[in-house]
């Protein structure tokens, strides 16, 4: 079962038709770059695939988040997470708060641009001594005036290298925990602002991820995004979309690399035949094809109830354990019966083993999820 219609069945077919004719062939080469150019993004926005989810006065196709989904599924089958980090982030993670909090001037400001693909952001709020304990953050915003003046570091931004605008998390009100975090829209050429540096990664190459510094960075009030002191629990609401778009977008490259594995084992010759000719071969495949279909039917069965606007924290939450904890099992196994060839550049089973690990940490660790379940659950006080 899973919540699309027709319409939806179109549209991926259409994305589908897309990332293979414009993405799929240049993704080795931004993956050398480790950079996505602007150009494609801006076709990306041309073409409607940013606004799938944004009303229609804003540059978008009205809000339909069954629509955006099949987006970031599609993304992740197409085995190109850095592209797919780099234009998942963009919408679901940083231009979303800025539509769903800000104000008309601030929509018209970033979300009008970002669904046209002319600008692209990024969310700041993991710092070197807070990851998920976002309440820990010490970035500090001092209000002065008409402005505010930030000062501190975040580490580990997706879009952070080349990002137009950045929403950023920080302190209003130091001695309030997660009660005293304020968001705030900082655009690049602000002074005081800088890219510390470009971080290198395992995988996910095409996705630029920077250290960002804040030296005194004044930045005018009304670019505060949300009320003052009200910011974590803006944060927190767009957790529930953010686990989904991953979920999605792991599941997407786990079927890739179930289909990567399944036709190198019927081509692949050794002992006189192929690889499927050997029972452990063919076990080995279907246990992988029931867990990714087991993780499908969780994640679709979380995004119905999201669609419906039902709370679904608890499934939600399963959706990405499941969805990441499968992805990156059905790509160990898959490049295992790759064997050596597995293992090397030209394959690209290697991209999907070395990009799938990181989901497992991002948009909050399995050791969380799992956390956030238990506590659903009632088995915390």
């Amino acid at each position: 079962m899973h919540p699309f219609t027709r319409e939806h069945d179109e549209l991926r077919s259409a994305i589908r038709q897309f990332l293979q004719k414009e993405i799929a062939p240049h993704v080795d080469e931004w993956e050398r770059a480790e950079q996505v150019p602007r150009t494609v993004l801006r076709k990306m926005g041309e073409l409607g695939y940013f606004g799938l989810n944004i009303a229609e006065e804003y540059g978008g196709s009205g809000e339909n988040p069954l629509a955006e989904a099949v987006l970031h599924e599609e993304l992740g089958r197409l085995n190109a997470s850095g592209f797919a980090n780099t234009v998942g982030v963009h919408i679901g993670i940083a231009m979303r708060p800025v539509y769903r909090f800000g104000t008309e001037e601030q929509k018209q400001a970033y979300v009008v641009p970002g669904v046209q693909g002319e600008k692209i952001g990024a969310l700041a709020i993991t710092e070197p001594g807070a990851g998920s304990d976002v309440a820990a953050i010490s970035t500090r915003a001092v209000r002065e005036g008409d402005s505010y003046v930030l000062s501190g570091n975040k580490i580990f931004i997706t879009n952070g290298v080349y990002a137009d605008f950045y929403v950023v998390a920080a302190k209003t009100d130091p001695q309030a925990g997660h009660r005293g975090v304020t968001l705030f829209i900082v655009e690049r050429d602000d002074a005081g602002f800088h890219v510390q540096r470009k971080l290198e990664k395992v995988g996910n190459h095409a996705s630029d991820t920077a250290e960002l510094f804040f030296d005194e960075c004044r930045i005018p009030a009304h670019r505060k995004l949300g009320e003052e002191n009200k910011g974590f629990y803006l944060v927190m609401h767009n957790f529930q979309w953010e686990r989904l778009m991953i979920a999605l977008q792991t599941l997407g490259t786990a079927q890739a690399a179930l289909d990567m594995a399944v036709e190198y084992a019927k081509t692949r010759q050794q002992f006189g035949g192929p690889l499927t000719q050997f029972q452990v071969i063919r076990h080995r495949l279907v246990d992988m094809a029931v867990e990714v279909e087991k993780a499908r039917q969780l994640t679709y069965h979380a995004l119905d109830l999201f669609a419906q606007g039902v709370d679904a924290v608890a499934e939600t939450s399963m959706a990405k354990l499941t969805a990441t904890e499968t992805a990156c099992k059905v790509a160990d196994e898959a490049l295992q019966i790759h064997g050596g060839y597995g293992y090397m550049g030209e394959y690209p089973i290697q991209r999907a083993w070395r990009d799938m690990r990181v989901t497992r940490i991002y948009g909050g660790t399995s050791e969380i999820m799992k956390e956030i379940i238990a506590k659903r659950m009632g088995l915390l006080p």
